[in-house]
């Protein structure tokens, strides 16, 4: 499976985008999906997961800003991301686990290429 994000950006402090990723194979509701960022010399970070049964997790910095979805075919996963903060400057990807509950352990071995959000002050 193959997967492809878009939706990335350059905004200004306090807005919003979505992103999007979008799977070759309908299987984004079986297994636990995430996003994760990059920032500039920032070690990668889990910003939200969703396991197959719908359990959500968030990082703190995102938790009430930042939203993760899917469509009903499994085929798009989404992150909603509000009132931006410069500090979510960073390379976004999502990435797909063989697990469907989503664990520490996870090693998430499907991985997008990522989209860029920049954001301003």
């Amino acid at each position: 499976v193959q997967l492809a994000e878009s939706g990335g950006g350059s905004v200004q402090s306090g807005g919003a985008l979505r992103l999007s990723c979008v799977a070759s194979e309908n299987i984004l509701n079986d297994y636990c999906v995430a996003w994760f960022r990059q920032g500039p010399e920032k070690a990668r970070e889990v910003v939200a997961e969703i396991g197959e049964d719908g359990t959500q997790t968030y990082a703190d910095s995102v938790k009430d800003r930042f939203s993760i979805s899917r469509d009903s075919t499994g085929s798009t996963l989404f992150l909603q991301m509000n009132s931006l903060k410069t500090e979510d400057t960073a390379m976004y990807y999502c990435a797909a686990d063989s697990h469907i509950v989503c664990c520490p352990t996870c090693s998430f071995g499907v991985w997008g290429q990522g989209t860029q959000v920049t954001v301003s002050s």
